[in-house]
């Protein structure tokens, strides 16, 4: 009796963590109504990501990770947006309410999933306004000749691994002045005063500057750009990093820009340059506590911390699509059918709770092959160019047994369900979506990891030792039972 007690709770419990967000909750009301039009939205979603992404972190990667390859890096991060858009914009039609990754994760595939998407989310806000503070504060310290950056090494230098040189106070202080005058406070309490509308014109008046801006850059660059900077030597680099070590002020500091050419550290530096790159496709735009992380990290370290984070938001998102395609009818009899391998490769022609299953169950065991080829191609990469036969055997292995898995999922009934807008080449493009983002993931560095790793163990502690407790949703499925226990009741006592 004990142990089918211990069961039964058990069971509640892994119950409570896929437990699902209704559309339309009851009691829920919202004051908000749309009121913009297509070209708010793009000018918003444009504004949004033109900032220090496009103006000072590209050249840092350039310079640091993937030189003149940074055109591929951009590349590479712009398809993995592209598809990770797109599964947004069908989450966005189906789920027509405010919202993101975390309310579409909360609808699909459950709670414990929507508070890990928005503790990824909310990872990339508070670092947000940090590595916009740290790329203003570089980019004005490079006007004044470093003096900023030579002066705090000088004084506060800091030496442990995964910070910064030295504590940026110049960076914390712009976060502090702009959080805390109140007359910045009040002239942006005004904007917003009118109205959402107008606050949207102002941004799309700014943001057809900022593109003014990009594109006489551009021009600029055609005409003033050389090409044999593309195919500089070997001798030219060391000449230039000797040059630069003469001029940096610490004695221990080694500089390293590449062995020339137009991939100077490689194409696993394009790549993990395109793990970088990320950021400058995401938007950010709030003002959070940046608790300590403006003061301590330096820029690189903060757009990487935040791209893992929206990275793996984005791939959450492509896995939900994938399961909402596949969803049973709903008001469909459920009845038992068990698992059998004609049912697998012949489906019915409608989606049942088998196929559905069937297609979860492929979805955990595709996500377990992308992570295994995206370790081993970016680990074993010199044992596969070397053309070592172990290497070369078990990436095709897993690649075959990826393109199976993709097969297995599009033989399935989709849902009837339809929306203004859906994903073409389901199932390929949420799993090349899926890929992709989870290769730039581990193309980020250790350091990263260990502090995203962090994180996400502080989000768990609190959601098991409070949110799980403590959930609005169950609360509501509480109240739910309680009033169909009290109406059937009283139907009895009649």
């Amino acid at each position: 009796m004990a142990r089918r007690i211990t069961c039964s709770k058990v069971s509640r419990f892994f119950r409570s963590l896929t437990r699902k967000k209704p559309l339309k909750p009851e009691g829920e009301v919202s004051n908000f109504c749309r009121c913009l039009t297509t070209l708010d939205l793009v000018g918003l979603g444009v504004g949004s990501t033109l900032g220090a992404g496009v103006y000072v972190l590209s050249g840092e990667v350039a310079r640091e990770v993937a030189g003149p390859s940074i055109i591929i890096s951009f590349l590479v991060a712009a398809v993995a947006s592209i598809f990770a858009g797109l599964c947004y914009s069908e989450f966005g039609a189906r789920v027509p309410k405010t919202g993101s990754a975390y309310l579409y994760s909360y609808v699909t595939v459950g709670e414990v999933w929507a508070f890990v998407a928005g503790w990824n989310l909310l990872l990339s806000y508070v670092i947000g306004t940090s590595s916009v503070a740290k790329a203003w504060t570089g980019t004005f310290d490079d006007l004044i000749d470093n003096i900023i950056a030579q002066t705090l090494e000088d004084y506060t230098p800091m030496e442990s691994l995964g910070l910064a040189s030295y504590p940026d106070f110049f960076a914390a202080g712009l976060i502090m002045l702009l959080a805390g005058d109140i007359s910045i406070v009040i002239s942006c309490e005004r904007v917003l005063a009118h109205g959402v509308k107008e606050s949207a014109v102002i941004n799309t008046v700014f943001t057809a500057i900022n593109v003014m801006v990009l594109i006489f850059i551009i021009i600029a660059g055609f005409i003033k750009g050389d090409l044999n900077n593309w195919r500089s030597s070997r001798e030219a680099i060391l000449d230039a990093t000797l040059l630069m070590e003469n001029f940096t002020t610490a004695q221990n500091e080694t500089i390293d820009l590449g062995v020339g050419g137009f991939f100077p550290f490689g194409f696993d530096g394009t790549l993990e340059g395109a793990a970088t790159c990320f950021y400058a496709f995401v938007g950010f735009d709030c003002i959070a506590t940046t608790a300590v992380m403006v003061l301590l990290f330096d820029l690189k370290a903060l757009v990487d911390m935040s791209s893992i984070g929206t990275i793996f938001a984005y791939t959450l998102v492509a896995v939900c699509i994938l399961v909402l395609r596949y969803k049973e009818c709903p008001g469909l009899v459920r009845r038992q059918e068990p698992f059998s391998l004609m049912g697998l490769l012949r489906p019915p022609s409608q989606p049942t709770h088998r196929t559905s299953k069937n297609v979860n169950v492929v979805i955990i065991i595709i996500l377990f092959l992308v992570i295994a080829i995206s370790v081993l191609l970016s680990e074993a990469v010199q044992s596969l160019r070397r053309r070592e036969l172990w290497s070369i055997l078990l990436v095709a292995v897993l690649a075959l047994t990826l393109v199976l898995a993709v097969i297995i999922i599009w033989r399935q009934p989709q849902s009837t369900t339809k929306a203004a807008f859906m994903v073409p080449g389901v199932p390929i493009i949420p799993v090349l979506s899926i890929l992709m983002n989870t290769y730039l993931m581990v193309q980020l560095g250790g350091e990263t990891w260990i502090s995203y790793a962090i994180w996400m163990a502080l989000g768990l502690i609190i959601y098991f030792s409070y949110g799980v407790r403590n959930s609005v949703q169950k609360q509501r499925l509480r109240e739910a039972r309680i009033q169909l226990n009290t109406a059937v009741n009283s139907d009895v006592a009649a």
